[in-house]
């Protein structure tokens, strides 16, 4: 495990990295945050980023989630945010609805619906961004732009009954490949995506872009991400608990 200077030191370096990036762009390095990402890594390490300034946390499995930031310690860790990224079996929904704040990966119509009927009733609120599916080898997401709309249009059809949840933005993954063009291309692919909703629909929650980690989030930022998902270049290489 990091400590605590280290760990600070490596988010200043990459808060640089960031903000570099973000002058290439014309952009304001403000406008994109950081999510640490957390799969692998002990409560303690997550304090020390939390420490250091992060604010932001992505899990990918529900039963590490809940075992790392379960029975409050997500509430003592004050202004944190807790999102799944990772892809989210219908069995789990229930617990997923109770752990995080927002749920990255809505790739389906189906997950979509299933998230939509079990949190009606609910008083906690939950932001959601659909994945879509932009050459990333795992094929998640919604395979198209035509079925990203489809599946906008029936969220904004199906909320009146769950005001709470609002739709946040977009995610993807580029291709796992050293080639930048291809990696630039998907994320071209979500920032388009992003501005047809908006000329569609009237979303005030609607806008982030979540793209890009540890092996190309620059190009990401080049691109217009507002949200980088970093994991290795900040805790360095995953070991499994």
């Amino acid at each position: 495990m990091r400590d605590n200077k280290s760990i600070k030191d490596t988010i200043e370096s990459l808060q640089l990295r960031v903000e570099k990036a973000a002058l290439r762009a014309g952009r304001l390095a403000s406008s994109i945050e950081i999510m640490a990402v957390t799969k692998f890594q002990p409560i303690e390490t997550v304090r020390l980023a939390y420490t250091a300034g992060i604010r932001i946390f992505g899990e990918n499995r529900i039963q590490e989630a809940a075992s790392k930031y379960g029975e409050g310690v997500l509430g003592s860790l004050s202004g944190a945010r807790l999102d799944m990224i990772g892809q989210l079996q219908r069995n789990k929904i229930n617990k997923a609805l109770e752990l995080f704040d927002s749920i990255q990966s809505i790739g389906s119509s189906e997950l979509l619906e299933a998230i939509l009927e079990r949190f009606k009733g609910r008083d906690s609120s939950l932001g959601l961004y659909f994945e879509l599916h932009t050459g990333e080898a795992t094929k998640s997401g919604f395979a198209s732009l035509n079925d990203l709309l489809r599946a906008v249009e029936h969220f904004l059809e199906a909320r009146s009954s769950s005001q709470n949840l609002k739709l946040k933005g977009l995610m993807t993954m580029a291709p796992f490949t050293g080639e930048k063009n291809l990696q630039r291309k998907a994320f071209r692919t979500l920032a388009d995506a992003s501005l047809e909703i908006r000329n569609h629909f009237d979303i005030p929650s609607f806008g982030e872009l979540s793209m890009g980690m540890s092996a190309d989030f620059e190009t990401a930022i080049e691109e217009g991400s507002t949200m980088v998902r970093i994991g290795t270049a900040l805790f360095g290489e995953k070991k499994q608990l």
